[in-house]
């Protein structure tokens, strides 16, 4: 199950008349830890804000899933209701989550968290949708540095005659 971390920055933008003004903005981060998110935050904005910038507050997110359309990039943070029944007690039990889906505008938004969540077996309404002050989400991607190649001249052990 994922993680997901809320992360403030704060940094120095230019706007459109060339003048300086900080900003604080949100960004999404999947990570295991605190720490994990600090240092993927200050790894994927490094190479992309201009100057210094500074991790002000990094807390845990209570959005459970996400979903990206390459059409657009603003945010829009849904809240998704449904019933289970507790295998226990056989009562039933209002589940909430929220989930972040890119859209236009609030109906795309809505409409595409339903296109997103069809599959679901249980009933589920959407009473809540707003825009996201969030600016980017960072999923985990896997890392393929971690297992480079072996390089063409080495050979396993097992395959080196023993003189």
């Amino acid at each position: 199950m994922r993680v997901w971390f809320l992360c403030k920055v704060k940094y120095a933008k230019e706007n459109e008349q060339g003048l300086l003004k900080n900003v604080s903005e949100q960004y999404l981060v999947d990570a295991v830890s605190f720490t994990e998110a600090e240092a993927r935050i200050y790894d994927m904005l490094g190479s992309v804000i201009r100057g210094d910038f500074q991790v002000t507050n990094i807390s845990k997110s209570n959005i459970v899933d996400v979903f990206f359309f390459e059409d657009i990039d603003i945010w829009h943070k849904c809240k998704i209701t449904y019933i289970v029944a507790d295998a226990d007690s056989g009562k039933e039990k209002k589940v909430t989550q929220f989930m972040l889906v890119t859209a236009h505008h609030v109906k795309e938004a809505y409409e595409r968290i339903y296109e997103s969540l069809n599959n679901m077996l249980v009933t589920f309404n959407v009473p809540e949708v707003v825009e996201s002050p969030i600016v980017e989400v960072f999923p985990y991607e896997k890392d393929d540095d971690l297992n480079p190649p072996i390089p063409e001249n080495l050979k396993p052990l097992n395959e080196v005659n023993p003189s």
